[in-house]
């Protein structure tokens, strides 16, 4: 990051505050009151720590009810662990600082590992049960005794906080996580609409790019807000295996409109009718208002569009085509290409069919049943964990602290206790971040933005007017717009940092004094310690975006190949939930990369395709209808496509595989008629299209 970036951070954290929406306003006000309310209980309860409570609510708060009880949760399961391991490590080596320094680093680096596998809230409780453990434990140096006693207050601290922040955002004005489920599903279908309207039109390039990134993220958020409303109601959970399905329809829809677009033929005689009522279709769902308050009709319209497409149409005997034409695709002057026109039938009633069961996805989370499901075998949503950045991350965050703990020890500054603690916190709260330097930068931000805040709150203000009134008349008018900040998606970290470094700044106590040189001292400390886990970030261990490209789309590449050899055949919701997962995490690396990165991301999205036509072809190995030496040439072809996914280098020649599948699909058209065997060289023309359109992406690895 040049230092040109970072002036742009610095100077943009407060805009786009302007014109918040109604439920901004509740979330602020709501998040303010849960947190006074907190502050004002841990005075009665005369806590040590009051302003841990008031922090917290900040911290867990989040605009949807089931986030903050998501996130409390893993909070208060992070606080146990990482109290019981402060209480462990500090009773075994309280005694031998330097010791106990280099185990809380080594347990900070294990928390960072598993943090850095895990997703949001899980990796932040994860986090969290590293560094709590080093802010119990470094006030306890020397007096190992009284650690039961921190480890207690902090967890009765943090308790009341989530109490606060959880009960209030349950009962005031509530946004349920059940409700964003289905405003979030409905505003999916008709994007869906919209990109498939794009496609069929051969709309704007990039707009199509646009869209389909946010479908893809839209998806796994829905994965994520699945767990968020069964904690908000049990009764959800009846409801949680149609939005498991919904998310895998919604993603099969995706890629077949995708597919979709990249296969067109306009002179295909009969796509022409296919594709014209699907564009009418799609494009009335976009335009029509209240579209999905029934979808009765339209899932009607839908069953008989796919039903259409399932039916073998009228071909001529004579027009099998080699696959040569654009894109690959089959294109053929004359006409009538057999094995083209079942390849994009097959696309369009997938799009269809897909996109019908999205519909009843929304019905049944709508109209929930109170029966159990006669499905119970539901599918799976398969998530990538990269092993290799997580041992980065843990290493990373385990020598950071070690380093700056040695300082501490060697200089005998009391202050660089709170520059260690964090550097274990940045470092292992951000490390997995796909741009941890940018992130921990919007953290230090908020936190230097709220440093003359606080001394004039905190050192002026309130030493002059004590009491709980002056200090709700002071605070509130400067934590209602950071909680307004943290509603707004672009600035909710450096919004969340001002609040919470602003509270730890303040350090609200029921008397407060005018003592400036602590207040300065502490502060300095942890704008240190910020700045040191930056540095870290850019020097020790620097993620490169490209070599992270290359390892996911070397892992896509591997999952291919398991697809043509595993005896099993997988679950599409399966493969298809972790190849969309994988491409949701290129997306930002691949922006990192500027233009470079387009083509991977390309040949990622491309990936899909080949992989549910290959799924396509393992099912067809089953069929009893189709002929031995069939099966025999689909499985020859499928081991040819595995040694070219793992073996062929970039800028080497493609082997004879892709020409393999077009010849056989050519010589399968010659030969038969029957639906189920066009359907196989349809497949077989699909895979050696999207290998053509992207070879570098379907070969080994750079590295």
């Amino acid at each position: 990051m040049t230092w040109t970036r970072l002036k742009e951070l610095a100077e943009t954290p407060l805009s786009g505050l302007t014109q918040p929406t109604r439920s901004d306003w509740i979330f602020a006000l709501r998040t303010v009151s849960a947190g006074l309310i907190a502050l004002l209980v841990a005075y009665a309860l005369k806590l040590d720590h009051p302003q841990w409570a008031m922090m917290t609510v900040f911290i867990v708060a989040q605009p949807v009810a089931g986030m903050v009880l998501a996130k409390g949760f893993y909070r208060l399961l992070g606080t146990l662990a990482g109290g019981l391991a402060a209480v462990g490590i500090t009773s075994l080596f309280g005694t031998n600082p330097w010791l106990l320094v280099t185990v809380l680093a080594l347990w900070i680096g294990v928390c960072t590992l598993v943090s850095s596998l895990l997703r949001n809230p899980e990796a932040y409780g994860a986090a969290l049960a590293g560094y709590t453990a080093m802010i119990i434990s470094l006030p306890a140096l020397g007096q190992p005794h009284v650690v039961v006693d921190l480890a207690t207050a902090r967890c009765a601290e943090i308790v009341l906080g989530i109490v606060c922040a959880g009960v209030t955002s349950r009962l005031i004005l509530p946004k349920l996580a059940a409700d964003a489920i289905i405003s979030r599903l409905k505003r999916s279908i008709l994007d869906l609409a919209e990109y498939a309207g794009g496609a069929f039109s051969d709309g704007d390039p990039a707009s199509l790019a646009a869209l389909q990134r946010k479908l893809i993220a839209d998806a796994q958020t829905l994965a994520e807000m699945r767990t968020y409303a069964r904690l908000e109601a049990p009764s959800f959970a009846t409801r949680a295996h149609p939005v498991r399905r919904t998310i895998g329809q919604l993603l099969w829809a995706l890629s077949a409109a995708r597919a979709l677009h990249s296969h067109r033929r306009p002179k295909n005689a009969a796509l022409i009718p296919m594709r014209s009522e699907l564009k009418a279709f799609v494009g009335e769902l976009a335009a029509t208002p209240g579209a999905l308050d029934d979808t009765a009709p339209w899932v009607a319209r839908l069953d008989a569009i796919a039903g259409k497409a399932r039916e073998m149409p009228d071909l001529p005997k004579d027009t099998a085509s080699d696959g040569s034409g654009p894109s690959g695709t089959g294109h053929n002057d004359s006409g009538e290409d057999k094995v083209g026109t079942i390849t994009r039938l097959t696309i369009a009633g997938d799009f269809a069919e897909a996109l019908k069961q999205v519909m009843r996805g929304l019905e049944a989370l709508r109209s929930p049943v109170s029966r159990k499901s006669s499905e119970r075998s539901q599918p799976a949503l398969v998530v990538h964990r990269d092993y290799q950045a997580a041992c980065r991350n843990a290493l990373r965050a385990a020598l950071a602290t070690l380093l700056v703990a040695i300082f501490w020890l060697t200089t005998k500054w009391s202050e660089a206790a709170g520059t260690v603690i964090l550097v274990a916190v940045v470092s292992s709260l951000f490390a997995s971040r796909p741009d941890p330097v940018q992130s921990a930068w919007g953290f230090f931000t908020g936190t230097l933005i709220a440093l003359p805040f606080a001394f004039l709150v905190g050192q002026v203000a309130l030493p002059a007017l004590p009491g709980f009134g002056w200090f709700t008349l002071f605070v509130v008018p400067i934590l209602v717009p950071a909680a307004l900040g943290m509603a707004n998606p672009r600035h909710v970290g450096v919004a969340t940092a001002f609040a919470i470094n602003f509270l730890a700044f303040l350090s609200p106590h029921q008397q407060m004094i005018y003592d400036p040189g602590p207040f300065l001292a502490g502060s300095a400390s942890i704008l240190v310690g910020i700045l040191i886990a930056i540095g870290v970030f850019i020097v020790v261990l620097p993620a490169d975006p490209w070599v992270t490209v290359e390892r996911i789309s070397q892992a896509m590449r591997e999952d291919l190949a398991r697809l043509c050899l595993h005896e099993r055949i997988p679950r599409r919701s399966a493969f298809e939930s972790l190849a969309y997962d994988r491409i949701n995490q290129l997306m930002p690396q691949v922006q990192r990369t500027g233009r470079r990165g387009d083509s991977m991301l390309g040949g990622s999205i491309a990936a899909v395709t080949v992989g549910l036509e290959v799924l396509r072809l393992r099912r067809a190995q089953l069929n009893s209808a189709i002929p031995h030496e069939t099966v025999e040439s689909i499985g020859n072809f499928l081991r040819g496509l595995a040694r070219e996914l793992l073996f062929r280098r970039p800028g080497e020649p493609q082997t004879a595989t892709v020409a393999v599948a077009r010849q056989y699909a050519a010589s399968i058209a010659e030969r038969s008629d029957r639906l189920e065997m066009l359907q196989i060289a349809a497949s077989l023309r699909i895979i050696a299209a999207a290998m053509e359109d992207y070879p570098d992406f379907f070969a080994k690895g750079r590295a």
